[in-house]
């Protein structure tokens, strides 16, 4: 079975879609986070995934407003990305009503850091967000690129007990394209106790949608 993901991309307060990652190739919606989080609850949809791009670039969380709102309004579990680069901001987005952070410079930077908070706040509250360009893993809001493959980075926290990583090919974000089959397909096969969530094409509405695979016999979500 495969789970829709609803991801909304946050600029400002506000829906917005970058292509390939580029801040200068913006498209801002009129509808607001929160009418849009409400109308997946409607539908039935249970996680949701927002990104705080201000806070990728910023290096801290600048949009908690939104999540909280969400959080109070809704039911749905939400998993935050975009600014966690301390403990103090990993605290503040759990205390704003995520259930899930998306750690992924901090990873590459600071994986000491990552390794506690698996054991601290447990790996299924933890993901790792290991998105690539041209096979590299970038950082800072993909405004930069690391020497590490995601393989590596994945292989550096197994013994952590890491549990979910949400990748993303860049060169294929927000251009309507569809995922990068041939690579979840070889992430699934070379890491069957992970679970994976992927970028799929975004919808005509203002947010994306991931779809969340598995090959965890243990997981409920399996491809």
């Amino acid at each position: 079975m495969i789970e829709i993901i609803p991801a909304i991309d946050l600029i400002d307060g506000r829906c917005v879609r970058l292509s390939q990652g580029d801040y200068a190739r913006q498209r801002t919606y009129d509808a607001s986070p929160l009418d849009m989080a409400r109308r997946f609850a409607d539908v039935g949809i249970r996680r949701l995934h927002l990104v705080d791009l201000d806070g990728a670039k910023a290096a801290r969380p600048c949009n908690l407003p939104v999540l909280e709102a969400i959080a109070n309004a809704t039911d749905l579990d939400i998993e935050w990305g975009g600014g966690i680069k301390s403990r103090e901001a990993l605290s503040d987005v759990f205390s704003a009503g995520a259930g899930h952070a998306i750690c992924g410079s901090v990873a590459v930077r600071q994986p000491d850091d990552f390794r506690a908070w698996l054991t601290e706040f447990g790996a299924q509250r933890i993901i790792l967000g290991a998105d690539i360009r041209e096979g590299r893993v970038a950082v800072s809001g993909w405004q930069e690129e690391s020497a590490l493959t995601i393989d590596a980075l994945i292989d550096s926290f197994l013994p952590d007990g890491l549990a979910e990583v949400i990748c993303t090919d860049i060169s294929r974000d927000g251009m309507l394209a569809g995922p990068s089959f041939d690579l979840y397909t070889r992430l699934q096969n070379a890491y069957p106790q992970v679970t994976f969530t992927v970028a799929s094409t975004p919808s005509a509405c203002p947010a994306s949608s991931s779809a969340r695979h598995s090959t965890n016999p243990a997981s409920p979500f399996v491809s």
